[in-house]
């Protein structure tokens, strides 16, 4: 079954490792709140999160093996919330700009009116790394 994961730009810059559509990871995953990410990848991409890849120590369980299926830069717009009082900026809903790609090195090339967010990543988990390997006939 796949699953749908959410790789924060900052974590891929600070200690994140390249990966690629086909390839395999190995991720300490974190369950997703949807509601975390409705401004950023709209309410029905939102819905479909299952997990969000973390680095940082909040991690719920060892690091799990999966086959990278496909990957999505995702992009939105950055401004303060209206009636915002600490000036801190926020994704504005409803400017998502969603780019098939099929690496990800945590840089991605500068989109008009938007700024990177992350990576929608659509995985399956693999129980023993060789088979990732015999999936895609090697």
């Amino acid at each position: 079954m796949p699953l749908t994961i959410w790789v924060d730009e900052w974590q891929m810059q600070c200690c994140g490792e390249n990966f690629a559509s086909g390839g395999l990871v190995s991720w300490s995953l974190m369950e997703a709140d949807p509601e975390d990410y409705v401004d950023i990848v709209g309410e029905e991409r939102a819905a479909e999160l299952d997990f969000c890849e973390e680095h940082h120590g909040q991690e719920e369980q060892g690091p799990t093996s999966l086959e990278v299926l496909s990957i999505a830069e995702v992009h939105c717009r950055y401004a303060m919330p209206p009636g915002s009082v600490d000036k801190m900026h926020g994704p504005v809903p409803g400017t998502t700009v969603l780019i098939p790609v099929d690496r990800a090195t945590g840089w991605t090339k500068a989109q008009p009116d938007v700024r990177f967010a992350g990576y929608l990543v659509t995985a399956r988990r693999v129980v023993d790394p060789s088979e990732g390997a015999v999936a895609r006939g090697r």
